[in-house]
């Protein structure tokens, strides 16, 4: 893989998804990269927050936490999919279900880094967990199962 392309440049650069979409100038465009090239290998993001993403002064919002967790970890299931399966195109896939807990409030004084892994899998759905660390500190965990879909469903060729 290009180092300097996120999985989202390479496999969906028209993507227009709020959270992770690099065609989407008002939303998040979070950059997915995978440290190695084994299907349980952890996949980060380095964002830096604006101050339209204030639940209140200094501390992002909420909303966004979770959408940051989301569409980052939604990558690290397809990444682990392409790894798993020797795929050379990503999966279309979509969330089943997600929890996050907020741990801490999460400063946007300065970049937050966002971490997840694959932790199982079993055909077409994958299992991540994931974090958000602020400031040396980790102020959100998630867990999410994220599910390959097939011609037919609404998210199919979105890529």
């Amino acid at each position: 893989m290009t180092a300097d392309l996120s999985l989202q440049e390479r496999f969906s650069p028209h993507g227009k998804c709020f959270g992770c979409g690099p065609a989407n100038p008002q939303g998040l465009r979070i950059r997915s990269i995978p440290v190695g090239d084994t299907p349980d290998g952890e996949v980060v993001a380095q964002w830096s927050p604006q101050k339209h993403h204030e639940a209140f002064d200094n501390i992002l919002n909420g909303g966004i936490v979770g959408a940051l967790l989301d569409c980052h970890s939604n990558w690290t299931a397809v990444w682990h999919l392409m790894k798993r399966d020797g795929l050379a195109e990503a999966p279309c896939s979509v969330t089943a279900e997600f929890h996050v807990k907020m741990r801490h409030p999460t400063p946007t004084r300065g970049p937050v880094t966002i971490s997840a892994r694959a932790v199982s899998s079993e055909g077409s759905r994958v299992t991540v967990e994931a974090s958000i660390a602020a400031e040396g500190k980790v102020t959100a965990t998630c867990t999410g199962t994220f599910v390959a879909v097939k011609p037919g469903h609404p998210a199919y060729g979105r890529w």
